[in-house]
């Protein structure tokens, strides 16, 4: 995915977390600002996180050098130690999973151990004038994945503190 790919990615990711999140059991004004306050507190982590990877176009080798499982581990532990950027690594995640689906060209998932690259055989190229379509798509079904998840398994809120008493016991 291009650039314009992954911010469109993040901004709608932002949007529909926020409604996820809120999940409006009575719509109302207080519902409506509770929700803006969520895709608000949102976007400026999932957008920086998604942009991140690609600052290896600016050093090492793209697709590998911050596109890989080591970089998305740091980064998705990085609350866990810190306390901050907790929505980061879903910038950084979608951007990897559109790489790997929405292009041809995919990522190098375990760099340094090897230099494979994965992908799926049905992405476009970065180029391509449906590679906005496929964010859509994409951001569609992470949305859906998510949201799902937040209902029936874990509340997404709960998620980061659960993984910290699972990793630090």
């Amino acid at each position: 995915m291009n650039k314009e790919g992954h911010v469109l990615n993040a901004a709608l990711l932002s949007i529909g977390l926020g409604v996820v999140l809120v999940w409006p059991t009575t719509p109302g004004v207080d519902t409506a600002l509770e929700t803006l306050e969520m895709i608000a507190r949102l976007s400026v982590p999932i957008v920086l996180g998604a942009l991140f990877p690609d600052v290896d176009t600016a050093f090492g080798k793209h697709r590998k050098t911050l596109h890989n499982l080591f970089v998305l581990g740091i980064i998705a532990g990085y609350p866990l130690v810190f306390g901050n950027l907790q929505y980061v690594w879903i910038g950084v995640a979608t951007h990897f999973l559109l790489d790997i689906v929405g292009s041809r060209r995919g990522i190098a998932f375990f760099y340094p151990l090897t230099k494979q690259e994965w992908s799926l055989p049905f992405g476009v190229t970065t180029s391509s004038k449906y590679a906005n379509a496929v964010t859509v798509v994409v951001t569609a079904i992470e949305l859906a994945a998510l949201g799902l998840f937040h209902v029936y398994v874990m509340p997404l809120e709960s998620t980061a503190g659960t993984m910290s008493a699972m990793l630090l016991g």
